[in-house]
């Protein structure tokens, strides 16, 4: 290499076709495109981000629009940048998982996030219905079941403030390319995930 240190080979590719034939250099091969695979997710995000454009779902703004919404209004009022990206992918699972779309996006952000925010993300959705659910049948106080949690006022303020007040059309929300840095810098590097080593683990959680 010109400048004088070996670098994997981006496109090398492990040798066994079963798993109990893996060498460790086998592994390493895959360990390297995983970081580089890793390191690509906020891209992804962003793409997928993009699919909730024009599907409004019955409300005043589309999906994408309430997520941006959500994100700016909690960004203008001095979050951090975790909690902004939270705010920006809550609904990320409305594509593929309308029937528990906060699930979806709790998975996604676990590794990267605080317990106590992915909590509220895991959450979002029972809480939200706190606004909504005596319209359809539904047990507004679903929530109720959680109360005492030390996350539940952290979940319902997110519901309050940020989530059930951003379907405004006439709001003006920052574009999704202002929070591209925010996603890289929070999904760029897990806090924990059952992939990286403790000591990784310790010092990313420091």
């Amino acid at each position: 290499m010109a400048d004088g240190h070996q670098h994997p080979d981006e496109h090398a590719r492990a040798q066994f076709h079963a798993m109990t034939e893996g060498t460790p250099q086998d592994w390493a091969i895959i360990a390297n495109a995983s970081m580089a695979f890793g390191r690509e997710l906020p891209t992804r995000l962003v793409s997928h981000l993009k699919l909730l454009q024009g599907d409004c779902g019955g409300f005043a703004i589309d999906r994408l629009d309430h997520s941006l919404q959500t994100a700016t209004r909690a960004f203008q009022d001095g979050r951090d940048e975790e909690y902004v990206v939270c705010a920006l992918l809550h609904d990320i699972g409305d594509i593929l998982g309308p029937r528990n779309h906060a699930d979806i996006a709790a998975a996604i952000l676990q590794p990267f996030v605080s317990e106590e925010n992915h909590w509220m993300v895991a959450h979002h959705a029972i809480f939200q219905g706190y606004y909504f659910f005596q319209h359809l049948g539904l047990d507004r106080d679903m929530r109720d079941q959680f109360r005492g949690h030390p996350s539940f006022e952290h979940t319902a303020q997110f519901c309050h403030i940020y989530d059930q007040e951003a379907f405004d059309p006439a709001y003006t929300s920052m574009p999704l390319e202002a929070f591209e840095p925010m996603l890289h810098r929070v999904m760029s590097t897990p806090k924990r995930s059952i992939y990286l080593r403790k000591e990784a683990a310790a010092a990313a959680g420091a």
